[in-house]
């Protein structure tokens, strides 16, 4: 047999396999400038998101909470949550005595309260319309079950992390304890941006963040519902991969469902309807505080002719609009991400007809487009990179009323102020924390200066929750309530939560029982605002049943 040639061995490379790793040091310097332009570039957004989530910083808590330092040692990156933990915590100092057992007990109640029962992060892998494999970040915070389930919506935004869903899901705890329903607290979602996917996508993530969570959920432990983000179609994509995973239908597991398989009339319309159903209750209240004429404080039409100021263009903004033209006010503006319409029609103040509203609910409900692509289309005029709060003076329209349904944040000290100087009679928070700290100070001030009316989230955004437990109620009869039927408990809910802003909650379930801590707690209801004393009742409910439940001593 012929021997092979011996072929001549060939001269190593240097460097063998990694020499396609060294580049020369031209590319290199070409690469490191394009490195750092894209670092400066990610920087400035990512400052711009954090500003626009939250502007409070702080290393430690305010000195009447030192008790809380181990929270702000533990979580120095979740600014947002600390801001809500102690914007609560402050309004709730009085509770927080040192001079009895009860005082400490409410102290130990809520630190206990301020840590998630459960944190849940996941992967959540999708394909796009060009066949790519994407992945976002899934979570679900299930905060507090002292009342019941967890529940609380799924938030679908690029702005979406841990700290911001601890943030939506410890409100949602008092939110939920207002309502009266046996509803836990918790907040889900993932940092998915919606915005410029197809019908086809969005179905898939759904269906993908669905086949996580779904292993976390059921009726009596965890209920999850919609968000910003988060609509029917969502809902619909998600629920129907939770059957299919699970088997099992006609659960109150998700709320928010269409009426073809499961849902409650008015679950869409609640968070916006409730809203405007506490801040008419409010204005009756004050009416008739001011008329000394009873036949004009009977009067049930205050909103009539009432200009009010409306941020954002989602779902609570959209049927806040609808409920305050059906009453007869005047809705001046609406809003979303990239700038304003103002319906002032060449300043005769007639405001947003229910024709221009349809625009608004074609445009974002159907065709998830911007508000820019109506100009023309409606009365209003659009002003690019505006929000209803910080308008041009010229641009700018005077109310009375201002309901922020956007987002987080969105009014700041200096459009806090300028809405005072306006002359602004009532605030309703539509959005969840949607006045940064230094914005509250603001309308703390003119309140008790000026007997301004400032509704917090939690109390005046309850009914989308509210009508999402009645929601659960129908599943679990496997009935289905008429509109009329929801509409009053809506209203009845929401008059039961004014209710309970004006006097703190019950106090007569205390264990202490004295007449001069009675007599206190009166005289603490007569000066509370709406805010401490939605604060106040939420808390004493939850931290009365934890004690009960042996959970805190």
């Amino acid at each position: 047999m012929a021997r092979r040639q011996q072929q001549p061995a060939k001269k190593k490379k240097r460097g063998g396999r990694l020499s396609s790793l060294f580049l020369p040091r031209k590319s290199i310097t070409i690469l490191l400038m394009l490195s750092l332009v894209w670092s400066c570039k990610a920087s400035s957004s990512t400052s711009s998101s954090s500003s626009s989530q939250s502007t409070f910083r702080p290393s430690k808590p305010s000195a009447d909470l030192e008790f809380l330092e181990p929270l702000y040692q533990k979580y120095p990156h979740q600014p947002i949550f600390l801001q809500c933990v102690e914007e609560v915590a402050l309004s709730l100092l009085p509770l927080f005595s040192d001079d009895n057992e009860e005082g400490q007990f409410y102290k130990r109640a809520f630190l206990a309260m301020t840590e998630p029962e459960r944190v849940i992060s996941f992967r959540v892998p999708w394909e796009d319309d060009d066949g790519n494999l994407r992945y976002n970040r899934g979570w679900r915070v299930e905060f507090s079950s002292v009342l019941g389930p967890y529940k609380g919506g799924l938030r679908f935004h690029p702005t979406v992390d841990e700290g911001v869903l601890k943030f939506l899901g410890f409100e949602q705890i008092f939110k939920n304890a207002l309502t009266g329903l046996p509803l836990g607290g918790g907040k889900g979602g993932s940092d998915f941006d919606p915005k410029g996917k197809s019908p086809q996508e969005m179905k898939r993530f759904c269906q993908s963040f669905m086949t996580e969570l779904h292993r976390y959920l059921h009726p009596s432990t965890d209920v999850p519902a919609g968000d910003i983000g988060v609509g029917g179609s969502e809902i619909g994509y998600m629920y129907g991969t939770y059957k299919r995973l699970t088997n099992r239908h006609g659960e109150g597991v998700l709320t928010g469902k269409s009426l073809a398989f499961g849902g409650s009339p008015l679950r869409p319309e609640a968070t916006g309807y409730g809203l405007v159903y506490i801040a008419k209750l409010a204005m009756e209240d004050q009416r008739k505080k001011d008329c000394k004429d009873d036949k004009d404080a009977e009067d049930n039409n205050v909103l009539k002719g009432v200009k009010c100021k409306v941020s954002g263009s989602g779902n609570v903004a959209q049927y806040a609009a609808q409920k305050l033209l059906e009453l007869g006010a005047k809705v001046m503006t609406m809003s979303d991400s990239n700038g304003a319409l103002i319906f002032d029609n060449d300043n005769d103040n007639t405001g947003m007809t229910q024709e221009d509203l349809q625009q608004v609910m074609e445009c974002k409900n159907v065709h998830r487009g911007r508000l820019s692509q109506l100009e023309g289309k409606v009365s209003g005029r659009y002003i690019p990179d505006a929000t209803v709060w910080n308008l041009p003076p010229q641009q700018n329209v005077a109310c009375e009323i201002a309901l922020p349904c956007a987002t987080q944040n969105e009014i700041d000290e200096s459009a806090a102020q300028r809405l005072v100087e306006e002359g602004i009679y009532l605030v309703a928070e539509g959005a969840n924390l949607p006045t940064t700290t230094h914005g509250q100070e603001i309308f703390r001030r003119k309140q008790e200066e000026d007997g301004l009316v400032y509704i917090p989230a939690k109390a005046a955004n309850a009914g989308g929750v509210g009508v999402s437990g009645l929601e659960m109620s129908q599943n679990a009869q496997k009935l289905t309530w008429t509109t009329e039927e929801v509409d009053d408990k809506l209203q009845s809910m929401m008059k039961e939560i004014y209710h309970q802003c004006q006097t703190g909650g019950d106090t007569t379930t205390t264990t202490t029982s004295s007449s001069s801590s009675s007599s206190d707690e009166k005289e603490e209801a007569a000066s509370m605002s709406l805010e401490e004393g939605a604060n106040r009742a939420g808390f004493r409910k939850v931290a009365h049943a934890m004690r009960e439940l042996g959970w805190v001593q």
